[in-house]
């Protein structure tokens, strides 16, 4: 169905499409035609930082900033679902036109800037939702909190979200909200990491129940401060990181009319360079911390290669915009082959040391 829907979807602005495609999918999983949309792959479990996902292949955030489609994206077929990028306040993001399709690389540029109803708004949405899988969280800074305070704001959200949580994403690798991606150095890194696993173990007895909580890094990092966050989030004892978030770098997509638009690349032309950084933070952390690989997976051997550099489960975004839900099953069951296969326990084995 999407096949024949995408076309129509291409003519529009890419962030009315956005909006479009999601009311649909919303409209289709009320009147009960969610089969009709995607095929839910039968499930390929797995146990990660204490969770049990239904299979491997998750939602990135970005995609329902404001937890308004919860059920209806779980019904795709995902294992789990992430939702935000939110805020202690809403904010409108930066101005319009600021998403940007580059079809000829399955690619996409954007420079939303947080836009969301603020963390209220996202755990109304989030409670009301009927969705009793693993759920994370996504959480950020405001535009107007300065760098100096912005752990207030990442403590203000993490206090809200909580208690719905399956897990909480510290987003501090966002190229859209300016300075943003400064809080990775590395004395800054372990303050506010530090912080905030002061306040998750608060929360975890006040709420008799310890939720993990993941950092979402940058690809544009080089090897030396790979090297500094890997030696923080070991020392802080963060549950998890996601490799990556969107790239400033244009060398994929050099020469492309939009390839000087300001924002963030993903797809198709990132997936290299995430891998890399994937498999880069696996071999300095070991099974220390369980990865979350993101980035570039337009198929299921995408998926194949993010497990095989390291990662314990995948996620994916743009992916979907250019092979619509299922890309999701695909996924699954490129990894339940691959898990099949003589000596693809090892991938199972692999996943339970990151999680003891």
């Amino acid at each position: 169905m999407y096949a024949l829907v995408r076309p129509w979807l291409f003519r529009l602005d890419a962030e009315r499409a956005h909006d479009l495609a999601l009311k649909a999918i919303e409209v289709a999983y009320r009147a009960g035609f969610e089969p009709l949309v995607a095929t839910r792959p039968p499930p390929l479990p797995v146990r990660v930082s204490g969770l049990t996902f239904p299979n491997p292949v998750g939602l990135a955030a970005g995609l329902d900033k404001n937890a308004a489609h919860v059920d209806a994206l779980a019904a795709l077929g995902f294992g789990f679902v992430e939702v935000g990028t939110t805020t202690p306040r809403a904010q409108p993001g930066n101005p319009q036109p600021r998403m940007f399709r580059l079809p000829e690389h399955a690619a996409i540029i954007n420079r939303l800037g947080f836009n969301n109803a603020g963390v209220d708004a996202l755990v109304a949405n989030a409670e009301r939702a009927k969705f009793d899988g693993v759920l994370g969280i996504n959480i950020g800074k405001n535009k107007d909190t300065p760098n100096e305070r912005a752990v207030e704001d990442y403590l203000y959200c993490l206090e809200r979200v909580y208690a719905r949580a399956s897990y909480v994403t510290v987003n501090i690798s966002s190229p859209n909200t300016q300075g943003l991606r400064d809080l990775q150095e590395e004395e800054t890194l372990k303050r506010f990491i530090s912080t905030l696993r002061d306040a998750q173990e608060r929360l975890g007895a006040r709420h008799g129940t310890r939720k993990p909580m993941l950092l979402k890094i940058a690809p544009d990092l080089s090897e030396p401060e790979l090297d500094a966050i890997a030696e923080v989030l070991t020392a802080t004892a963060i549950d998890g990181v996601i490799c990556t978030n969107t790239t400033i770098d244009r060398a994929a997509v050099a020469g492309h009319a939009l390839a000087g638009e300001a924002g963030g690349l993903s797809g198709r032309p990132l997936r290299a360079r995430a891998t890399a950084v994937l498999e880069g933070m696996a071999r300095r952390l070991g099974n220390r911390v369980p990865l979350i690989g993101v980035g570039g997976i337009t198929e299921g051997a995408d998926a194949v290669a993010k497990i095989a550099a390291g990662a314990a489960l995948v996620q994916c975004y743009t992916g979907l915009i250019y092979r619509g839900p299922r890309l999701i099953g695909e996924c699954v069951e490129a990894l339940r082959a691959v898990r099949g296969r003589p000596g693809g326990a090892s991938w199972t084995s692999s996943v339970a040391e990151r999680t003891s």
